[in-house]
């Protein structure tokens, strides 16, 4: 994951990283950056929208992260660093005001994200433990209980390895297995309704394009985190040879995976009742194998979530952290503890606004919804972004997208991004009032450095890109 945002060093300065990763760490990283919350969480939510035909949703937010995919990969076969969306941002506009919006939007899907997957961490504790808890003030209180743990793990400090980023993706991918396994096992003796998964929603005239369109507002959360690869362009051995295929290829399994998950799903349990509570894998494994113990695939999932909430933290945490010290936000921001080396002040203010976000927001779908819409915003400047480059030549090859892919992820990120999708209200009052904290802040900086004769920085080029993990 990412570090902190920081303007960029001379090379002289600074030493360059390990090149370690070669195509198959690379290609864990990113299976295991994509897997997590969404799939887990929000399946039930999507076949409450859709029906039967909750795999469609999943499959049209897999062809529009394909299709930005091959923007990010142009940007970072070209700049072969560790870069971020908020990096591209300045390059190729130059306006700082815009490139501090695009990072305090990852930022703010950050905590929206983490805060989807301490919801989805309550509900799995309550299923493994048999506390018998749905939704309410319970989960609620579970999931501040958990952020709180989140808070202090931060704040001890964290090193993230390549390592533990593939027992993480095993594990997580072994729960997705399983309802994989236990679906088609189901299916092949009769159990469960195939015919479920050709079975569209309607609305009143008959359509059902839009609330297809609806739901993969929502899936969308699920394949959030390919973009997070760019991170590691730093430590790839050959980043522009061996990026574009094992990039496309982490999409492509994943899509399947996804699919797949999705029609074993439906296949067991009625989309109604999938929909309904915070735990619907749960349901599929007590429907296709009654006598499987539901306490382990809790407890993967649990692993899962939890993992997604620790990285997010941490992500917005330090790019907070790493504003603050580029004096865009108060500089208290940028604290450091004098013992531990975490930004704890910086910490302080991710966790609250977590709280927040669980306390009088709570609802899955809400959070992981806003997680989307900010992605989606932050997607639609990429691709707009790769095509005001061009005019930037450099001496080594690169991938170079077709140019109408890039037009055609615009078109499609700022399209879902609009109301007219039936998108929840709550979620552009949710992401509305993250970034307006952002602009208050920005502003309040600007003013005190103003009147204390202090410089503000004329440029924000992050070390590292950053985004969420689902």
């Amino acid at each position: 994951m990412a570090d902190i945002a920081t303007q960029t060093a001379r090379p002289a300065e600074q030493p360059s990283l390990h090149r370690v990763m070669g195509p198959w760490l690379l290609l864990l990283f990113i299976v295991g950056d994509i897997l997590g919350t969404g799939i887990y969480a929000l399946t039930g939510q999507v076949a409450k929208q859709v029906g039967g035909v909750v795999w469609l949703p999943f499959l049209v937010a897999f062809a529009v992260a394909l299709v930005t995919a091959f923007s990010y990969l142009e940007l970072v076969t070209k700049y072969p660093r560790a870069a971020g969306a908020a990096l591209y941002t300045h390059k190729a506009f130059g306006i700082h005001f815009i490139t501090f919006i695009v990072a305090f939007a990852v930022m703010s899907s950050g905590i929206t994200s983490a805060s989807t997957a301490s919801r989805a961490f309550a509900a799995n504790f309550s299923s493994a433990f048999g506390l018998g808890l749905e939704g309410g003030i319970g989960i609620t209180l579970l999931g501040l209980a958990f952020m709180a743990v989140v808070a202090i793990v931060n704040f001890r400090g964290v090193g993230e390895s390549v390592k533990a980023n593939v027992v993480l993706t095993c594990v997580e991918l072994t729960g997705l297995l399983i309802i994989i396994v236990i679906g088609f096992w189901a299916i092949g003796s009769g159990q469960g309704d195939v015919s479920r998964i050709t079975q569209f929603p309607t609305t009143s005239d008959g359509g059902f394009f839009w609330p297809v369109i609806a739901a993969t507002t929502l899936a969308f959360f699920a394949m959030v985190g390919f973009e997070d690869s760019v991170n590691m362009a730093e430590e790839c051995k050959e980043p522009s040879r061996i990026f574009p295929k094992v990039l496309l290829g982490g999409l492509i399994i994943t899509g399947i995976i996804y699919v797949l998950v999705s029609i074993s799903a439906v296949t067991l349990v009625a989309p109604d009742q999938l929909g309904e509570g915070e735990t619907p894998l749960l349901k599929v494994v007590q429907a296709g194998a009654p006598g499987f113990p539901i306490g382990i695939f809790a407890f993967i999932t649990m692993f899962a979530v939890a993992n997604s909430a620790l990285i997010n933290m941490l992500m917005a945490s330090r790019l907070v952290y790493g504003m603050a010290r580029e004096h865009v936000l108060p500089r208290v921001l940028g604290q450091v503890h004098a013992s531990r080396r975490t930004p704890y002040i910086a910490i302080i203010f991710t966790t609250l606004l977590a709280f927040g976000l669980i306390s009088f927001v709570g609802a899955v779908p809400a959070l992981g919804g806003t997680t989307a819409l900010l992605l989606l915003c932050v997607f639609t400047i990429v691709n707009i972004a790769v095509l005001v480059l061009r005019r930037d030549k450099v001496e080594h090859q690169h991938f170079k997208t077709p140019t109408f892919l890039p037009v055609v992820g615009a078109l499609s990120c700022a399209f879902l991004v609009g109301p007219w999708t039936g998108r929840d209200p709550v979620q552009y009052m949710i992401a509305g009032v993250l970034l307006a904290i952002g602009v208050v802040l920005w502003i309040v900086t600007v003013m005190v450095n103003r009147a204390a004769g202090v410089p503000t920085a004329s440029e924000l080029q992050p070390v590292g890109g950053v985004g969420p993990v689902n």
